[in-house]
């Protein structure tokens, strides 16, 4: 079984993290969901996102290594949306990641370097959402798939950015189920 930890998108830690992260954990994996915004949610991305530049993405970033700092390093990281950026990060930098599981948000690779050898990564987007196709993460994405040996990008149908989210009323259930499903049998294979 896989140990992930995974950050919550800009609304912060909703109901449906944590229903989505108590679905990993029934099928036998251990989940950690830290917070990034210190007990804040937001009704809004720009809110949320806001929020983010106002403490700062350095700060950011940090509370992401700090929570990752307290477990062990063989980890799968996740993020959806603006949790990626500090999932990418610890995937890409902290020795011993076994996978990544990138929902919503891609960055390029060079951000933080080179992607690393072994480690498999999966990517999960809307094939219509605006910020997911229209801000470069579907290309950077594109780009890690074709330049790392396992690595798969999922497009599923809909406009919505946070479709996975049962919380929320962007939620598409069938998408989210593929979604599930796909994650569970990564995490079974990288485990």
């Amino acid at each position: 079984m896989s140990d992930v930890l995974l950050f919550h998108h800009a609304l912060g830690r909703t109901d449906g993290l944590h229903a989505f992260a108590d679905e990993l954990r029934a099928a036998g994996h251990t989940v950690h969901t830290p917070d990034l915004f210190e007990g804040r949610t937001f009704a809004t991305i720009e809110e949320g996102v806001g929020y983010a530049r106002e403490v700062g993405w350095g700060e950011i970033m940090a509370r992401g290594e700090r929570a990752a700092a307290e477990l062990p390093s063989e980890l799968v990281y996740g993020g959806f949306s603006l949790g990626v950026v500090p999932a990418q990060q610890l995937a890409q930098t902290r020795a011993g990641a076994r996978g990544a599981l990138f929902f919503y948000s891609c960055l390029p690779a060079s951000e933080f370097g080179e992607w690393p050898a072994g480690v498999p990564v999966q990517i999960h987007g809307a094939d219509a959402d605006p910020i997911f196709m229209d801000e470069g993460d579907v290309d950077a994405a594109r780009e890690l798939v074709a330049s790392t040996d396992d690595a798969e990008l999922f497009l599923y149908p809909g406009d919505q950015h946070y479709f996975a989210d049962s919380s929320l009323p962007s939620y598409d259930a069938a998408a989210a189920a593929l979604l599930t499903q796909r994650v569970l049998e990564f995490l079974a294979r990288v485990g």
